[in-house]
């Protein structure tokens, strides 16, 4: 099985949309790992995010805003030949991107990247409240740095 580097912009669009969510990876206070899976949208190389008014991820944001986003798409098992473990493998594609997060606190801004992310799950026309809108965190992380690949694909795949 052959791992495969994307490197076609509308292919790794493609994985990302397909994902319900992102695990987003943050270093901690002691330098230990971070990650939690968040809903986003993408729009114009930026990743929106959302949390509640306060929590540990939001702490780590607000402390440095350096942040990477991992999309994986597919799980689908494989192999070459039935009867040899070492020939399976899990067909699927990832993409990891880097970048620094940067809070959004403009009122509109706010509800047009909450609506980004809503239509990333539905196309049914939605209200929000502004309570609810002043109530939540929202981010945008610009993708400084994206890396993507294609895992266990067979050779007449590639």
């Amino acid at each position: 099985m052959k791992t495969i580097k994307l490197t076609d912009r509308a292919a790794i669009e493609e994985v990302v949309k397909r994902c319900p969510y992102c695990m987003l990876g943050l270093v901690d206070q002691e330098g230990l790992p971070y990650v939690v899976p968040m809903n986003f949208a993408w729009e114009d190389n930026c990743i929106y995010l959302h949390s509640g008014a306060e929590g540990k991820k939001v702490g780590l944001l607000e402390a440095g805003p350096v942040a990477c986003l991992t999309f994986c798409d597919g799980a689908e098992l494989v192999w070459m030949h039935r009867e040899m473990a070492c020939s399976y493998s899990m067909k699927s594609r990832s993409v990891l991107v880097r970048g620094k997060v940067a809070a959004i606190t403009d009122p509109a801004e706010k509800r047009r990247a909450l609506m980004l992310i809503m239509r990333h799950f539905t196309q049914e026309e939605l209200r929000m409240s502004d309570v609810a809108v002043r109530g939540v965190r929202v981010w945008c992380m610009k993708a400084e740095e994206i890396t993507a690949r294609s895992f266990g694909n067979r050779p007449s795949e590639m």
